[in-house]
């Protein structure tokens, strides 16, 4: 009888294939950039997602913090920058209903991308040492995907396609002697660091009561909760101490460890509410999350594994395609077990970079991989893993894909033949690579610059944010024009512009409690707004081309389609700054 049901279950279920260049694995933020940047670039992509909503760690489910480089203008940009100024401006009270439609919509509405939500990744087809098709099921529509491509990513965190594949990966904590890393431990083993299940708490106007479940661990003392701050008042607390299973396998015992993290978020929560005086009378458990958020598990081995050292000497790499600025943030694999500190933040410089080479394997021929699980030993993913970081890595390897599917290339030979073009487009896409200059069109370089106030130069020279003490960009009044003047008649087609979004504003994505008078969160008051593109004719009568009254995003492409021996940009208000701020006004 159990067997005639699972015939009939298995005749219910039907197969669907799809054929495409570029099929991505998991849909965290790395996956999403991925997907987002290769479809943007021409190349036909199925993003295939494990669960019912993208962002991975940063997702409803998890809700831990977007976190990425430490220091001044040192803030990510290109496609997370996007989807960061789309949730200030829509998301003003930081609801996680918002943020996960905006993550869905910047994947579902991309022309050139078929996304497949609750469909887990099942198996590979190899043929030698290329990934021919991945099979996933899709439990909502009891449907079997099976999808065709020509590249590969595996932004999936646990690197699910490394066993399906034969791809070589490592997992836990290296010899310090294999790589000469200090931070190491003496001996190799395989604890890595531990997964967290967050909580949220908010405020209201009344007394709340709070009755633990039987089953809730009790931590009486504060001295039961040594080194865990948990003051709800805070805005940076986020329980992301609630941390267990770096002693345990971090894939296959997720779902014990689940239970145990359980236990301590309502035993954390009781002790707030319940022993002692944390000010939280009329503070209520919000939400508690039932998906551990992780940060550690297999990593994939590229063409070059990024190091300790390498993190310290600033990974000034001749093919660097992101960076990241995170300290070595190196957690104890206990967790909340160990009584000590639960991290150790080892001195790392903001910026490092991160090379290509460590973006796709170094035994399958044309898989990439991009988020936690990109080429690296433990202690340097101890600063890569966060998700900004994850998010450019994504960008690099989508922008990569969509080279090597236009050229017919392996990922190895985008890194042989085509790493400028690909630094290029991405600083292009405004994916900031430091110690790297833009290349600036032609029609740009060329033609007169020339503004009605201030120094325009820093408009082409490559460089599209702040770097120590260069702005890099043009300030005028409101009303002031920028132009340039060319030669004899030219064809104009676009205007790509870098508005200043402060690369410097506080704060994340989300909030971890939810106080009664929380302020909302808004676009800068630096970001101009209202703008517009005139051009001047034979007669010398400027005319409006285009014109945008609603903007808030930091790179702008202005369509055109003007032939002219001039043309500008004009600043007319912004968010609330008196004067306009730009880093880039190029025309092609």
């Amino acid at each position: 009888m159990h067997n005639l049901l699972e015939v009939r279950l298995w005749i219910a279920m039907r197969t669907k294939k799809h054929q495409v260049d570029f099929c991505v694995v998991g849909g965290g933020l790395a996956g999403m950039c991925a997907a987002i940047a290769a479809a943007r670039h021409g190349a036909k992509v199925v993003l295939m997602h494990d669960r019912p909503m993208l962002g991975g760690n940063a997702s409803s489910e998890i809700r831990m913090w977007v976190c990425g480089a430490h220091g001044p203008n040192k803030r990510e940009t290109g496609i997370i920058e996007e989807i960061a100024l789309e949730n200030l401006y829509r998301n003003p009270m930081q609801n996680y209903s918002i943020w996960d439609s905006i993550l869905y919509e910047k994947v579902r509405f991309e022309p050139n991308i078929t996304l497949l939500l609750n469909c887990v990744c099942t198996s590979a087809q190899m043929d030698g040492n290329r990934v021919v098709s991945i099979k996933g099921v899709q439990s909502t529509s009891q449907t079997w995907h099976e999808v065709e491509a020509s590249l590969f990513a595996d932004c999936s965190g646990d690197s699910v396609l490394a066993p399906e594949t034969g791809a070589l990966y490592r997992m836990g904590r290296e010899a310090a002697s294999e790589f000469n890393e200090d931070i190491q431990p003496e001996t190799a083993d395989n604890y890595t660091m531990g997964m967290s299940l967050l909580i949220q708490a908010r405020e209201t106007d009344r007394p709340q009561k709070f009755i633990p479940p039987d089953w809730a661990y009790v931590y009486e003392k504060e001295e039961d909760l040594p080194h865990r701050g948990h003051n709800i008042h805070s805005p940076t607390t986020n329980f992301w101490w609630m941390e267990l299973g770096g002693t345990q396998d971090s894939i296959h015992d997720t779902e014990e460890i689940r239970d145990e993290l359980l236990k301590v978020a309502f035993g954390v929560w009781d002790h707030i509410k319940n022993r002692g005086d944390h000010g939280a009378d009329n503070w209520m458990l919000d939400w508690v999350g039932f998906l551990p958020g992780k940060r550690e598990s297999r990593r994939y081995e590229g063409d070059y594994i990024l190091t300790q050292n390498d993190v310290r000497a600033e990974g000034r790499f001749d093919d660097i395609v992101a960076y990241g600025g995170w300290t070595m943030d190196d957690h104890h694999p206990a967790g909340l077990n160990y009584p000590g500190k639960p991290t150790i933040f080892h001195p790392a410089p903001s910026p490092f970079g991160i090379p290509y080479r460590c973006l796709y394997s170094r035994n399958i021929e044309n898989l990439f991989f991009a988020g936690r699980n990109i080429s690296t030993t433990h202690a340097a993913l101890s600063a890569t893993r966060v998700m900004a970081t994850c998010a450019l890595c994504g960008q690099a390897v989508g922008t990569a894909a969509a080279i090597a599917t236009k050229e017919r290339l392996t990922p190895r030979e985008v890194y042989q033949y085509k790493i400028r073009e690909l630094q290029n487009t991405l600083m292009d896409d405004d994916a900031w690579l430091p110690w790297k200059k833009r290349e600036i069109p032609a029609l740009s370089a060329t033609a007169l610059l020339e503004a009605a106030a201030g120094d325009p130069e820093p408009l082409r020279n490559g460089v599209d944010r702040p770097v120590g003490d260069d702005d890099n960009g043009w300030r005028a009044p409101l009303g002031a024009f920028v132009q340039y003047t060319f030669d004899a008649p030219m064809h104009v087609q676009e205007a790509r512009l870098i508005f200043d979004s402060d690369l410097n504003r506080k704060g994340h994505n989300s909030r971890a409690s939810y106080p009664l008078n929380q302020e909302p969160i808004k676009v800068p008051d630096c970001m101009v707004k209202v703008f517009r593109i005139e051009a001047r004719d034979a007669e010398d009568n400027w005319t409006t081309v285009a014109r945008v009254d609603n903007n808030y995003h930091r790179l702008v492409r202005v369509p055109l389609d003007v032939t002219t021996n001039a043309i500008r940009f004009v600043a007319e208000a912004t968010w609330g700054a008196p004067e306009a701020h730009l880093f880039a006004f190029d025309v092609r």
